[in-house]
This record gives C-alpha cells, structure tokens and sequence, in this order.
C-alpha cells in the first residue's frame, strides 16, 4: 500500500516535523538477542522481528517523524527476513511516518537503477519515502536514485559523514586542500539543485553523524538547501547539546535519529514496565532533549 506519496519529499517531512512539532527519526535495528522474550519463543527469527518493528511503531508513531528501518538485520534472515522488512515500511506508512530505507545502495548506473525501481519506485518491493544512498561511483551512480526520486515523490539521504569512529580514514582525506567530505557536500548540493520545493529544500539531503560536532556545523553551512540525517545520537555517543548547529533559522532542515537508545530502552527499565511503554518514553525523552536544543532553551 502507497501513502504518504502527494507531494515533495522535503515539503512533507517538513511539514510532518511542524505538524508534530519533532525532528526525532527511531532507527528500527531489530537483533534477536536484544528483544522481549515475549516475542520470541516459538515464533521463527523474522516473525519476531516484525512483531518488534510493529511494537516499535505503534509506541513511537504520534511522537516522531520518521523511523529508518536498516535493511541488514533483516536480510541476515534471509528470504522471510527481506518479506518482514517489506512488511515493515508497510506497517509504518500505514501509521503516517515517513519511512527512510537505510539501505547504502549505488552501484554502476544500470544496477543503480534496478536498486532505484525496488527501493523508491511505487510498487517496487521495499518502497520506502527515502532512501540512504552511497555517492562512492560518482554521478552516473547516483542519477539512477535521483531520477526516481523525483519521478515518485521521494527523496535521498546521500553519505556525507558518517558517525563510525573510522571515518576519517577515507572522508577526511584532503582534495585540493579540502576534506573529501565537503567536497561531497558540493556533488549533493549539484545533485538536489533540480529537486527545490517550496519549503526551500531539495529532496537530496545528506548523512551527516552526530558524533562530529564541528563538521555537523560546516555540512549545514555548505547545504543549505538539504536536509540533513544525524545518525549517531544515543547509544553511539552522540549527544543533544552538539546538534545545534544542525538546524536551520526555524530549528528545523535536520531529522536526528536514535535507534538502541529508544528501541531497546525496556532493557533497563524496571521489569515491570511494558517494552512499547519504556520505548515510548525514550522517544518521548528524545523529542525534549531535542526541542531544548534546537530552540536554544
């Protein structure tokens, strides 16, 4: 089922982000060693895990924007994995969030496309509102993504900077004086120029994580015109009081994700206390912590 799709990408999640008065994204990274027991038992491993993601969304859907489902604890399970993952992105735009797929796709442009028709395109087998995408083949590896994404409604999250401590070994390397990262920066602000909608925002934005503080600060200065996704926020370290300089003028152009810190929340609640209860609290605690920030409170 397709919703959520009238419309530009960057517009809707911006109006969602007002609407809800939120720029929270809970990553949905379902590991089997990590959820209720209640969920497992007797079910199979991919029974459970989209158990869990619907429990997830059904906890999260009023207070957050956006969840991103990562595709590899999925597909770790092979064909009935992939099926609960596409039952997933169901799930969640039936709940009116948008859903960004975090799968890191390019390749060559042929290939490109087909990762472009399953991943974006309405009715393709994982059609997800955005997807994360990996910009290391350059433009002719990218266009494919672009293409559908305007062609659908959708929109990109290209890698920038990514929150892994290892990062620097390739994304700080100098290019005529510069770090590789913002020479990225440059091709997704070429990249998004064709997809502006009203809100001033492009439908391609960047990956940028929240554990870079001051290169969060110098990504949001060079585009201007995309929305960033901060990965990295919670359980990786990153911390609220770093993000501010991800945000534009009205606290918004950002969307800050957390997925252990929020979806596995219950583990150190009291025992007592529902899973969807203890992940709604994060999420809840999540949305404050941002707001104080974003709104220099």
């Amino acid at each position: 089922m397709e919703t959520n799709m009238a419309g530009h990408f960057a517009d809707r999640l911006l109006d969602a982000c007002r609407r809800k008065g939120s720029v929270a994204c809970v990553g949905i990274d379902p590991r089997l060693e990590l959820l209720p027991r209640a969920l497992c038992g007797r079910l199979s491993p991919a029974t459970s895990y989209l158990r869990f993601a619907r429990g997830v969304i059904e906890a999260v859907a009023d207070l957050v924007v956006a969840v991103k489902p990562q595709i590899a604890f999925f597909e770790a399970l092979g064909p009935d994995g992939m099926k609960a993952y596409a039952e997933t992105i169901i799930c969640a735009r039936e709940a009116g969030l948008v859903v960004i797929g975090d799968a890191k796709r390019a390749d060559i442009g042929s290939t490109s496309a087909a990762y472009a028709e399953a991943h974006l395109a309405p009715g393709g087998g994982f059609s997800a509102d955005a997807l994360t995408v990996n910009p290391y083949f350059g433009t002719d590896g990218v266009a494919p993504f672009i293409e559908e994404a305007a062609a659908s409604g959708k929109g990109l999250f290209v890698l920038a900077k990514t929150s892994n401590p290892s990062s620097g070994e390739i994304q700080d390397l100098k290019m005529k004086g510069r770090p590789l990262y913002e020479v990225v920066c440059g091709l997704i602000d070429k990249w998004g120029s064709g997809s502006i909608g009203r809100s001033g925002y492009s439908s391609v934005g960047a990956v940028v994580g929240a554990t870079h503080k001051e290169e969060l600060g110098r990504v949001r200065r060079l585009l201007k015109r995309s929305i960033l996704l901060v990965p990295g926020y919670g359980a990786q370290g990153g911390k609220a009081a770093d993000l501010a300089g991800a945000f534009d003028a009205e606290a918004l152009g950002a969307i800050v994700n957390s997925s252990r810190a929020v979806i596995y929340a219950y583990r150190d609640a009291p025992r007592r206390r529902n899973y969807k209860d203890a992940i709604r609290m994060a999420a809840a605690g999540m949305n404050e912590e941002l707001d104080r920030v974003r709104r220099g409170r």
